[in-house]
């Protein structure tokens, strides 16, 4: 047996698993280690299960041996925001009053990914009831960046996208109702998606409490992750329905943003990067002028952004932020410091959209490029992402 890679992609971990030369036990074991180790610092997991995880891990590694391989998640440890059920173990979504609310059934994600032979290692730390992009605010306490402790780590999926960037699960179950998976994905340095509204099943978010029914039209099930072909994997396994691929997207390079000069340069560099892989780039509008929480039209916007936004291309580019990640000095007392501008446009529409990595500010903290695209064009998003981030030029 080999030793699995804490930062390891799914697909290699997986084909480790299936070929036996790395045991589900041995993988869960590593990240527990690893959780034991780094938690403590950077608070990403409000709940950890250890034993749980351990005994699945065996269950898997039994399952494996018989043959019965139940496809690349099987066996790999997966960490669950806390604003999903999970049945049998408390879903707080980080607030006091929820502390003690213990759900008798799974979230549909939950129970899909449990079909899939995953691994539930924990739930991760997130800004309390969503409402917050920074996730300093927390009855589990603040998330640390696993990058530089003095900045946030995004919010409100702050403890995912600070568990996979650490190695400690190798993907998360999230939610973005601005921007909450994607920004901080951006501050982390790893990759945050949401598919298109309804592509994967929001059932089991805090079932039973009330919600403003602005945020249930808002907020889409996301996925974080360390690469763009390993939340392929998620989408395949989780969403509800077939989505569309565009082989040769038309890129529209957005140009109503206002980013920094180091935002600029990046974004800049990025977008030749687009235009060396091959692809045809026009210079675009995002479609900011939406009328945010007031969702009074959102289903005749949704039905008509495809053409008002997307006739001349495919897929739209743009900074994931406009400006570097704020400190936790300069976000203290601000819940929404790190800002939405260039994220909720995306939710609004219900559109599929992905941050990636693109690059690093004079600090050294990450930077990203966002790719929206068509609704229902799932599939070329995560295609045109994954060519960016693995296709030498």
């Amino acid at each position: 047996m080999i030793s699995p890679s804490a930062h390891g992609s799914i697909q290699e971990i997986s084909d480790q698993i299936r070929a036996r030369t790395v045991s589900p036990v041995t993988v869960v074991a590593a990240c527990l280690q690893r959780i034991e180790q780094l938690n403590p610092k950077l608070n990403a997991f409000a709940t950890v299960l250890a034993d749980e995880s351990r005994e699945e891990a065996r269950r898997a590694e039994t399952e494996i041996n018989a043959g019965r391989w139940l496809g690349p998640l099987h066996g790999m440890p997966i960490g669950i925001k806390d604003f999903y059920d999970t049945a049998g173990v408390r879903t707080t979504a980080a607030a006091r009053q929820f502390l003690n609310r213990i759900p008798s059934s799974d979230a549909e994600l939950v129970a899909r990914l449990k079909r899939a032979g995953a691994i539930i290692i924990g739930k991760t730390n997130m800004h309390e009831l969503g409402m917050g992009t920074t996730s300093l605010v927390s009855v589990f306490g603040p998330v640390r960046n696993p990058l530089n402790p003095d900045y946030i780590a995004g919010g409100s999926s702050g403890g995912s996208a600070a568990a996979v960037a650490a190695g400690l699960c190798y993907a998360t179950i999230d939610t973005d109702a601005i921007g909450s998976c994607r920004l901080p994905a951006a501050c982390c340095g790893v990759v945050g998606f949401k598919g298109t509204y309804g592509l994967l099943s929001a059932r089991g978010i805090l079932e039973g409490e009330q919600a403003d029914p602005a945020i249930l039209l808002l907020a889409h099930p996301a996925i974080t992750t360390r690469s763009a072909d390993d939340t392929t994997i998620l989408v395949k396994a989780l969403a509800a329905r077939e989505t569309r691929t565009i082989r040769e997207p038309r890129v529209g390079v957005v140009t109503n943003i206002k980013p920094t000069q180091s935002v600029r340069v990046a974004f800049e560099a990025a977008v030749e990067r687009l235009r060396t892989l091959g692809y045809q780039l026009k210079k675009a509008p995002a479609p900011f002028d939406n009328p945010g929480f007031d969702v009074r039209n959102i289903v005749p916007d949704r039905a008509a952004v495809a053409a008002h936004s997307f006739r001349e291309v495919d897929a739209l580019v743009l900074p994931t932020t406009n400006g570097s990640i704020p400190t936790v000095k300069q976000a203290e007392g601000n819940p929404l410091a790190l800002s939405a501008e260039n994220t909720m446009f995306a939710n609004y529409f219900g559109l599929p959209a992905i941050s990636v990595p693109s690059g690093f500010d004079a600090k050294g903290l990450p930077l990203a490029l966002q790719i929206v695209g068509r609704p229902w064009e799932d599939g070329t998003v995560l295609e045109l992402a994954n060519t960016f981030l693995t296709r030498r030029m």
